[in-house]
């Protein structure tokens, strides 16, 4: 039996099969799709197709996804702050400076890599070097992150990402004062063209990406903010923020050098809330403010950095 089975709409006649299938299923991204079409483990009314066919309506789309390979991540002793965990989903408080995944460059001292060591359960949707993980926050950015132990809780939290149902607030320290009390970014994310590691507001390949902000705090020169998240675009609030002339503090990659003393840009995410796999009843977890931003917090309100 196919892990996805459907037929095409004919509001989807025309479409692109690897645009349409990683539309269709949550946190299966566009390459993956592609990657699983050349391997023929998507096939369109029983044969291979190639990555640009164009559906038609009636199409049936069947999808199997492979069985995840063995892990090859090694399991390390590392301290997590874990906020709650049951049998099918673990929330963590993420430190600043801990990468969520494995990656080039980063094979150890990863939140999986201590994952691995305090659980053996992890949803394995998401790959050999991402088991249970459903989203990330950057390296440098610190606080709430939902890992799912089961395929069942990952398929479940991923759609809720897709579907905008989960709450996901952050609090940020950023350069210059805000004209307005409160606001909404909307702005396309895609990749910049001139740098590809970084992310940019454009109009060119990008995603739809929403962020809204209210002023918490003003200082001279600094602006403290909660952000809630609406999509959840690569670097969307660091983006957004430069975007409209107040970029993070700490954040060289999108905003001025000389900035405040923090390793990393000050972004927490302080808030994270969704409906329980299992149970569908809403959680909402909250984490305090990291050292390094409430030191940050003291010394504007003293009047340092002006």
């Amino acid at each position: 039996m196919p892990d996805f089975l459907r037929f095409v709409e004919e509001q989807d006649e025309g479409r692109r099969i690897d645009s349409w299938v990683s539309g269709e299923i949550a946190n299966e991204s566009r390459s993956r799709i592609q990657q699983l079409i050349k391997d023929g483990q998507i096939v369109v009314n029983g044969a291979g197709v190639k990555t640009s066919y164009r559906m038609k309506t009636g199409d049936q789309v069947s999808v199997h996804l492979p069985e995840p390979k063995p892990l090859d991540v090694v399991p390390e002793d590392i301290p997590l702050d874990i906020v709650y965990e049951d049998a099918a989903v673990i929330v963590v408080n993420k430190p600043r400076g801990m990468v969520v995944h494995p990656a080039p460059g980063h094979m150890n001292g990863t939140l999986v890599n201590a994952l691995l060591h305090h659980c053996h359960d992890l949803s394995g949707i998401n790959g050999v070097m991402r088991p249970g993980i459903v989203h990330r926050i950057d390296m440098e950015t610190s606080g709430l992150l939902m890992v799912a132990k089961t395929d069942e809780a990952h398929r479940s939290l991923a759609r809720q990402l897709k579907d905008k149902t989960t709450k996901r607030m952050y609090l940020a320290i950023v350069h210059g004062n805000l004209p307005n009390d409160a606001g909404t970014i909307d702005a396309p994310i895609g990749r910049a063209d001139k740098d590809r590691k970084k992310m940019a507001v454009t109009d060119k390949n990008s995603k739809s990406a929403i962020t809204h902000f209210k002023v918490i705090e003003r200082f001279a020169k600094y602006t403290y903010v909660a952000c809630r998240l609406e999509t959840g675009r690569t670097h969307q609030i660091r983006v957004h923020m430069a975007y409209i002339g107040h970029p993070l503090a700490g954040d060289p990659k999108y905003g001025p050098r000389k900035t405040l003393p923090i390793e990393g840009q000050a972004l927490h995410a302080a808030e994270l809330g969704f409906s329980h796999p299992a149970t569908h009843k809403f959680m909402l977890f909250q984490a305090p403010l990291p050292n390094d931003m409430e030191k940050l917090l003291e010394d504007l309100r003293a009047g340092k950095f002006i």
